[in-house]
């Protein structure tokens, strides 16, 4: 992967946090950068993975332990979907 210095600015106090201490940390970092992106659906997980050179569910987990969840249901939204997939399967079965 080719990288670039880019140079951004940002309040003095905050500099000292954008210098990573590691590779973990810039891994971090640069996925934070994408998050917005991916956010508005400008870029897909798969190509900020991409770019970032790992695999999507390496960035998935990144965002996890960042506390961004890959999927955005809340429970209510998960326990319909389940009760429409159990729906579904029922009726399968009594085909």
């Amino acid at each position: 992967m080719a990288l670039v210095d880019v140079n951004i600015k940002v309040p003095m106090e905050m500099a000292v946090y954008l210098k990573p201490s590691g590779q973990v940390a810039e891994l971090e970092r640069n996925a934070l950068l994408l998050y917005p992106y991916i956010l508005r659906q400008i870029i897909s997980h798969g190509r900020a993975a991409e770019i970032l050179g790992i695999r999507k569910n390496e960035l998935i987990d990144i965002y996890d332990k960042l506390g961004f969840s890959y999927l955005d249901l809340t429970m209510n939204d998960l326990d319909a979907e389940l009760e429409a997939y159990r729906k579904v399967k029922a009726k399968g079965e009594m085909v």
